[in-house]
């Protein structure tokens, strides 16, 4: 079946990797729990191949930064719309999001999209 992802690429400070993680957690919750297929979050680990732009360049990292490459799959662009709709209103992703400053990355540097799937293996 088709099926419709959000993405994601954001720099993240390596030392703040264990903050990252825990937001993470509950923001999988918060999606999985209103409806998201399946939700994932990579950490940059090998990210400067020889020929390539590299991540870090494409995210335009900083000096002790890496690459967070994510995504949260749904059913259909119009499910996806349903589920972000609930989750937005979501107290817990209110409450987590509620100071940028204390969000371990920088929002306005995140990439974000929705895309249809082109093949599914």
């Amino acid at each position: 079946m088709p099926q419709y992802v959000d993405g994601f690429v954001l720099p993240v400070a390596k030392k703040k990797l264990p903050a990252y993680r825990k937001l993470a957690q509950k923001a999988a919750r918060v999606w999985m729990g209103h409806g998201a297929l399946s939700y994932m979050e990579c950490v940059g680990d090998d990210l400067k191949i020889p020929g390539m732009l590299s991540f870090t360049t494409f995210a335009k990292t900083k000096p002790g930064e890496t690459v967070m490459f994510s995504f949260i799959t749904y059913k259909s662009k119009k499910h996806r719309d349903q589920v972000n709709a609930k989750a937005m209103k979501d107290p817990v992703l209110g409450a987590m999001c509620s100071d940028p400053k204390k969000m371990p990355f920088d929002c306005t540097r995140m990439a974000y999209g929705g895309f249809k799937t082109l093949i599914a293996g």
